[in-house]
């Protein structure tokens, strides 16, 4: 199991990126959540390492109409936290 913080930056609000990475992340069967922050977009994910992998892929292009210029992930000490995944606000 595996857990990653990550702050992406870019033309991430207003495109969806939010929306569109709950989807994908309840399809993965991922724990976590995902918020707008001053600096883009920062989301935490816990779940399967290849689970993870696919979702930071993801965030790595973001949805139709979003510009990622950077993706920073930091690796974190899985803990189980979170019992779903959703969007903060």
């Amino acid at each position: 199991m595996r857990k990653v913080s990550v702050l992406i930056k870019g033309k991430v609000q207003g495109v969806f990126f939010r929306a569109n990475t709950e989807k994908k992340a309840l399809a993965l069967g991922l724990k976590g959540y995902v918020k707008n922050v001053s600096k883009g977009v920062e989301a935490v994910f816990e779940g399967e390492d290849e689970k993870v992998s696919d979702i930071l892929e993801f965030c790595a292009i973001g949805p139709e109409g979003a510009k990622v210029s950077s993706i920073d992930v930091t690796e974190e000490s899985y803990s189980g936290e979170f019992k779903e995944f959703k969007i903060e606000h």
